[in-house]
């Protein structure tokens, strides 16, 4: 079932243009972890462009059961921490509800308290493993008193009265998992230290420095990134402004690519290097993508973006580029199948493991829609037709996943044939309003009443 109890199928035909101007919500990524390091440090958090989002609005209220006070001041949030090492035992479970995210990086927060801490979700949640997270904090002294099996929710977490640092070379490229160890860190006596061989998303690393966490970062000939932190020091509230999510923006973006006539702007995009793999994917498969304005704001790279309707080819994507867009293959598989020729997605198996196993979800939807597609243990292959005329008129499965109904709802855009998605409703964990902007766009989705 959904978050809210029910499914919410949603329906998506033909647009004739995707067109205008539209304002993609906050950062995800950024958005928890401005969350969670506010709660966590001394003084007043101010932070503008946090998406609203229902995976963030349960990051918010962990922290707030966590002892930090959280207040709405306009469009702003204003978050009062507790200062490092103060968070306070919870009265109940604490439910992340969808978030993936929310919870992996709590897990590595509260690993280092020496009280429990019991983590619960919702089903899609509960399905997926956290193994990859206990593991380097059982080597820093956390009990795992109950955990479902294969590492499951619900899990409760018990840390040591005084936690040991470690060096920790993660074994697949995770910033979820490198980021948990940084900071069940924090509230770690000496240094902390995470290696990882492949550069993942570093909003971690750059809002600790932000917040004042003595922080270091070296990276050798061959790329290899060693992330040292001296634990038990102080943080200090910041003022943050959460630019544009690049994964939010991709369903846009790829649908203005593919129905014709289509010209959108896009402002204050979150251009990190490690965020950016769909851009530079696209561009490649012959995007018309013009990258205006650049700067920097907060330590981060942003951007505005024009796009316009263009001529697709399918490429092969190099595995090296997982890491920067495992979030966006749903909705580039969307706009593979629009190219002409084949795209291949190789290394790709992180996917079932994400809020559903989205290998095996995209290629059911791009079958059930007419779109031909072959799928391995870890690659994807589509065979693409820029004509697309007998696509759609499948029904999708999202398996309560928000980017598999968003990328469908895509493909919907640009058939002939109405694309049925069984639930529009979990698109909310990470979207909100998103079917009121995109018809204000010019797409065609309709929510079914309940």
């Amino acid at each position: 079932m959904s978050p809210h109890g029910h499914l919410q199928p949603m329906i998506s035909s033909q647009a004739s243009a995707i067109s205008g101007e539209i304002v993609v919500p906050g950062d995800k990524s950024i958005s928890h972890r401005s969350v969670m390091l506010g709660g966590l440090a001394s003084g007043t958090t101010r932070i503008e462009g946090l998406l609203e989002g229902e995976d963030v609005l349960n990051s918010a209220k962990v922290i707030a059961a966590l002892g930090a006070k959280v207040e709405r001041d306009g469009a702003a949030w204003v978050i009062s921490g507790t200062g490092n090492g103060a968070l306070i035992a919870p009265a109940e479970p604490l439910d992340f509800g969808n978030a993936g995210t929310g919870c992996r990086l709590f897990m590595g927060l509260l690993g280092s308290y020496n009280f429990p801490s019991t983590f619960i979700g919702d089903d899609s949640l509960s399905s997926r493993p956290m193994g990859r997270v206990l593991d380097p904090l059982r080597l820093m002294g956390t009990q795992v008193l109950n955990e479902e099996e294969g590492g499951r929710l619900p899990v409760t977490l018990q840390g040591p009265r005084q936690t040991a640092p470690i060096e920790y070379e993660v074994p697949m490229p995770s910033a979820q998992v490198k980021s948990a160890v940084l900071l069940a860190g924090l509230n770690t006596p000496g240094i902390t230290t995470v290696i990882e061989r492949v550069h993942t998303r570093d909003h971690t690393e750059k809002m600790l420095i932000g917040f004042g966490a003595d922080l270091t970062v070296e990276t050798d000939q061959d790329g290899v990134r060693r992330i040292s932190l001296v634990g038990q020091g102080e943080l200090k509230g910041q003022d943050i402004l959460v630019p544009a999510d690049p994964s939010s923006a991709a369903f846009p973006i790829v649908a203005a690519l593919i129905v014709p006539g289509s010209d959108l702007l896009l402002p204050n995009i979150l251009m990190n290097p490690t965020r950016i793999g769909l851009i530079i994917t696209l561009l490649e498969m012959g995007a018309n993508i013009e990258i205006t304005n650049e700067r920097l704001s907060g330590g981060e790279n942003i951007a505005d973006l024009r796009v316009r309707s263009s001529t697709l080819k399918g490429v092969k994507v190099p595995a090296n580029r997982t890491a920067s867009m495992i979030d966006e293959y749903p909705v580039l598989a969307v706009a593979a199948a629009f190219a002409q020729g084949e795209t291949l997605f190789q290394d790709v198996g992180e996917l079932r493991v994400k809020e559903s196993d989205r290998l095996a979800a995209v290629a059911r939807g791009l079958e059930v829609n007419g779109i031909a597609c072959e799928e391995g243990d870890d690659w994807l292959k589509i065979i693409g037709d820029p004509d697309g005329k007998n696509y759609g008129g499948g029904t999708v499965v999202t398996h309560l996943d928000h980017r598999i109904a968003m990328a469908f709802s895509v493909l919907g855009m640009a058939c002939e044939n109405p694309v049925s998605i069984d639930d529009g409703q979990i698109i909310g964990t990470s979207f909100p309003n998103y079917p009121e902007l995109m018809n204000g766009l010019g797409a065609n989705l309709a929510v079914k009443p309940l």
